[in-house]
C-alpha cells in the first residue's frame, strides 16, 4: 500500500495527548491503559505532528516522553493538529485528488465522474477502479463537509466544486484571536490555513490549550444543545476509572476563567435534578431525542445559576449563607469597585463610613475560599452557615499568625 492512514478511535489520541501533556512523567511501562505497542503506535504518530514540542527526560524507571509548550512563543495552538488528521487509505487519497481536479473544469454527474476516472486510469500500471455506489457516497459526504455542491436536474444530480466568496484576509485577526480563545478555536484553525499568510502577533499570558482536545465532544454536546434534544454521556470517573452512562438534558456550558476547564450543566433524568459534569471526563456522546419541556428545563438552570458560584453543587443542592464585613479606608474606593465587578452574586452594603457586608447565598460556600483569602488584612468578620468554611478560614489566620506574628485584623 503506498500510503495510510488508520485512527481507528480518535479517544485514543485525546487520551495519550493528554497524558503526555500533563503526565508526561509516566515511562512507557506505566502506560498501561493500552499494550505497548498501542503506545509507540500513537506516540509516533503524536511525533509526526508535534515533534517540536516533544522532548524526553531520562529517569531510573525508564525514558518519559512529554509535551512541552511554552505558551509566550507560541502564536497558535498546536493540538489543533489533532483534528486535521483522517483515518485513510490509498483509495481515499486517489479518489479524494481525481475528484477536486475532474470538478476543477465543471459540473459533473457521479457517473459521469466515474468514466473520467477510469479513462485517466487507463495509463496507470496496476489502476485503482471505483464503483458509482462508492464515488456517489464520497460526494454526498463532500456535499456535507462543505467542498462540493449539488443541484439536481431532472433524475440527474450535478456536483460542483463550492465558490469561496468570503474575504478571509480581512477576517484573518479575528480568526487568530478566535482560533485561540473560543472553545471551538479549531474552527478558526481551519480558517486560518486557507491564508497564504497567519497572523502571529497574539499571545496569552494564560493559554489553555488542552482542552481544544475536547471539541468534537463539546461540538456534539452544542448541536444537543441547540436542537434542544436529549442526550446520552458515556463519563469516565478520574478516582475509578470506572465509566458510567447518564441520560442528560443539556442545558449551558460553564469555562472556568481560572483552568480554562469546561463543564455540561444538564438535567439528569433519572435523578431528577441538574448535575455538573466535566466535559474532558466525557468519552461519548450520542444525541437522542427532541425535548419537548426544554424551556422548563432550561427556566430550571437559570434560577439555579442564580446561586452558583463555581460549578460546586453542593452535597445535597441546600444553599450556604455567607456574611464578609470588609473595611474600607478613605481613598479605597477601588475596593468596592472590586467586590462590585468580582461578585457573582450576593449584594454589598454598607455598614458606616468605613465598613461594607458583602451577603451571598450559594451552593457552596467553600467554592469562595481562595476569593474571599484575597481580602485578608480588610476582612473585620466572616461568617458562614457552613461551619466548615469558617472553620478552615481562621485556622488558617491562626496558622499564619503564628508563622509570621502580627495582627491578622479578623476576628472571629
Amino acid at each position: 500500500m503506498a500510503y495510510s492512514e488508520l485512527i481507528k478511535n480518535f479517544q485514543a489520541i485525546r487520551d495519550y495527548m493528554r497524558q503526555f501533556y500533563v503526565y508526561g512523567f509516566k515511562s512507557r511501562e506505566q502506560y498501561n491503559a493500552k499494550s505497548a505497542r498501542s503506545y509507540d503506535n500513537e506516540k509516533r504518530r503524536l511525533e509526526s505532528w508535534l515533534g517540536d514540542y516533544m522532548t524526553f527526560r531520562q529517569e531510573e524507571n525508564g525514558k518519559n516522553v512529554f509535551l512541552s509548550v511554552d505558551s509566550r512563543r507560541i502564536p497558535e495552538n498546536p493540538l489543533h493538529k489533532a483534528f486535521k488528521a483522517k483515518s485513510f487509505t490509498d483509495r481515499d487519497v486517489t479518489l479524494h485528488f481525481y475528484i477536486l481536479d475532474i470538478l476543477q473544469d465543471g459540473e459533473k454527474t457521479a457517473g459521469a465522474l466515474v468514466d473520467e476516472m477510469e479513462a485517466r486510469m487507463q495509463s496507470v500500471e496496476e489502476p485503482l477502479l471505483f464503483d458509482e455506489s462508492t464515488v456517489r457516497k464520497k460526494l454526498k459526504e463532500y456535499e456535507k463537509l462543505g467542498l462540493l455542491e449539488s443541484e439536481k436536474r431532472g433524475r440527474e444530480v450535478f456536483y460542483r466544486r463550492r465558490q469561496d466568496e468570503v474575504d478571509l484576509d480581512a477576517w484573518a485577526d479575528a480568526a487568530a484571536f478566535f482560533s485561540e480563545e473560543d472553545p471551538m478555536g479549531v474552527v478558526g484553525s481551519y480558517l486560518l490555513d486557507k491564508l497564504e499568510e497567519k497572523p502571529r502577533y497574539f499571545r496569552f499570558k494564560h493559554h489553555y490549550i488542552l482542552h481544544a482536545l475536547d471539541t468534537q465532544i463539546l461540538h456534539t454536546i452544542l448541536l444537543a444543545i441547540d436542537e434542544k434534544r436529549a442526550m446520552e454521556i458515556t463519563v469516565k470517573s478520574l478516582r475509578s476509572g470506572r465509566e458510567t452512562a447518564h441520560t442528560v438534558c443539556p442545558l449551558k456550558i460553564y469555562v472556568s476563567v481560572q483552568s480554562g476547564r469546561q463543564y455540561l450543566l444538564g438535567y439528569h433524568y433519572r435523578r431528577r435534578h441538574l448535575d455538573m459534569y466535566r466535559i474532558d471526563t466525557i468519552r461519548k456522546v450520542e444525541i437522542g431525542n427532541l425535548e419537548r419541556q426544554y424551556g422548563k428545563y432550561l427556566a430550571y438552570a437559570e434560577a439555579f445559576d442564580g446561586n452558583l458560584w463555581g460549578i460546586s453543587t453542593g452535597g445535597d443542592h441546600n444553599l450556604d449563607h455567607i456574611e464578609m464585613d470588609i473595611r474600607v479606608d478613605r481613598g479605597e474606593e477601588f475596593i468596592l469597585q472590586r467586590l462590585e465587578r468580582e461578585k457573582r452574586h450576593g449584594s454589598i452594603e454598607m455598614l458606616d463610613d468605613h465598613t461594607c457586608r458583602f451577603t451571598a447565598d450559594v451552593y457552596d460556600a467553600s467554592e469562595m475560599m481562595p476569593w474571599i483569602r484575597t481580602f485578608i488584612g480588610r476582612i473585620v468578620a466572616l461568617r458562614c452557615s457552613s461551619d466548615y468554611v469558617t472553620r478552615v478560614f481562621y485556622d488558617d489566620l491562626a496558622a499564619m499568625k503564628a508563622m509570621c506574628g502580627g495582627d491578622t485584623n479578623a476576628v472571629p
